[in-house]
């Protein structure tokens, strides 16, 4: 499953496609994901334009002019191609974010197929369907069911010793679970709790409060 990062990367590859460009037409080739896809999806999104991507926790948020903002999740092993004419003719296919393990990408799993004016296409396949895609209204966003009560993000000023020490203090929770709660950092999988711990020499089943001293 992509982590905190993986996803980070994948918005930067996205962002100069995506941002400030109108989307003419969204294929949407099934009726849902992991979840449902909203109602009238394709038709909500086509005309608009992205005014900006951003990420929060595992998460991509595009906010689409006109007051919604489109929320994608990766899952396991969603991904996105971005097809776009090169010197005029030429079609040039690019993965932002390449997979270590080959996850597939067979044509029957591109499921969203986003079309700009200028030419540019999106696609998202997801072997699995584990990933989604969700329309909320982006005045609403921090108290939506995916971002109401998470914590900072690890990749802002917002983490910090303070913060750390404020949020461990008398906890009797091990460090690992500490870290992974969703609650006290946004974003923070298996894998980067664990190199972190182990950089820190600090051992996941200690008391979180050691934190705090």
């Amino acid at each position: 499953m992509p982590e905190l990062p993986e996803v980070e990367t994948v918005r930067r590859g996205l962002e100069s496609v995506m941002v400030g460009h109108r989307m003419v037409r969204v294929e949407q080739r099934r009726p849902d994901l992991r979840f449902p896809l909203p109602e009238r999806f394709a038709e909500r999104l086509a005309g608009r334009r992205i005014e900006r991507l951003t990420r929060r926790a595992k998460y991509l948020v595009a906010e689409i002019e006109g007051g919604e903002a489109l929320i994608m999740h990766l899952g396991m092993s969603g991904r996105f191609t971005i097809e776009q004419s090169v010197s005029g003719s030429a079609i040039a296919a690019v993965r932002p974010g390449e997979f270590l393990q080959a996850t597939g990408a067979l044509p029957a799993h591109d499921h969203v197929v986003f079309l700009f004016e200028d030419g540019a296409r999106v696609t998202f396949n997801d072997p699995r369907r584990f990933g989604f895609m969700d329309l909320v209204d982006h005045a609403a966003l921090e108290s939506c069911r995916y971002f109401s009560g998470i914590g900072v993000e690890p990749l802002s000023s917002a983490l910090n010793e303070d913060y750390l020490a404020a949020r461990a203090r008398g906890r009797t929770t091990d460090l690992k679970a500490f870290l992974l709660d969703q609650r006290h950092i946004a974003g923070l999988g298996n894998i980067y709790v664990c190199e972190s711990l182990h950089r820190a020499r600090l051992s996941p089943r200690r008391h979180a409060g050691c934190l705090a001293d």
